[in-house]
């Protein structure tokens, strides 16, 4: 289980994005430059209990409409190997000391553990309070999914290569035993739907706050064969 601290962090992780998402082929862009709000998410607990996993929307700006961006975030408590492409930055905690932040579709345990949520093995948590599943997040496993039990590592899906699209990253992994290799689409620009989706693909949809200060739901993460 993930311990959350309501402690400090300098520089923030809104600083750090503010700075990181004009750097992103997928960041719509302002006049005035990025002006990110946390606006919903989600965490999961990684079960060796060495990297922070946060599932982060920001909105931008305050306008009506303004761009909602889901950022996978993963902290660490040291850099990962092979991975400064993907960091976003570092930040001084009140507790932990020094925190090396990545964007997490990137990190092999972030994306470990959403293949365990999509296959209903591990239980988004809610972001500021611990040990407290989300009951807004909503997780549809694909055909022959959910096989339920606890959490499972970030072996069950080897990290393969991880591709940015337009509005959208795709991360692909591969399974032990998988006659094919899986491309979790993350969407980085995220919109509002109420439809089911493709049926028999797994996917997560949850909540996000609006400038306005009502709420609305979408597509997180979705699976593409």
């Amino acid at each position: 289980m993930a311990v959350i601290h309501h402690t400090t962090m300098q520089p923030t992780k809104l600083e750090l994005l503010a700075a990181w998402l004009p750097t992103r082929d997928w960041y719509t862009g302002r006049e005035e430059g990025p002006s990110p709000a946390k606006a919903g998410g989600f965490r999961l607990d990684d079960p060796a209990g060495e990297v922070g996993i946060e599932f982060m929307v920001v909105t931008d700006g305050p306008e009506q409409g303004a761009a909602a961006y889901l950022v996978p975030l993963t902290y660490r408590g040291a850099p990962l190997d092979g991975a400064e492409h993907a960091l976003i930055g570092t930040s001084e905690h009140g507790v932990l000391g020094t925190r090396w932040i990545y964007d997490g579709a990137h990190d092999p345990v972030l994306v470990g553990q959403l293949y365990a949520l999509l296959h209903g093995r591990a239980v988004a948590q809610a972001q500021s309070v611990n040990d407290t599943p989300d009951p807004t997040v909503s997780v549809s496993p694909g055909a022959g999914e959910g096989d339920g039990g606890g959490a499972s590592g970030a072996a069950d899906a080897e990290l393969v290569r991880v591709t940015e699209r337009s509005d959208h990253t795709a991360v692909v992994v591969r399974t032990a035993g998988a006659p094919e290799e899986l491309t979790l689409r993350v969407r980085r620009v995220l919109r509002a739907t109420d439809d089911d989706g493709v049926p028999g693909r797994a996917q997560v949809t949850a909540e996000w706050l609006l400038p306005d200060g009502s709420t609305t739901r979408g597509r997180y993460i979705s699976v593409d064969v």
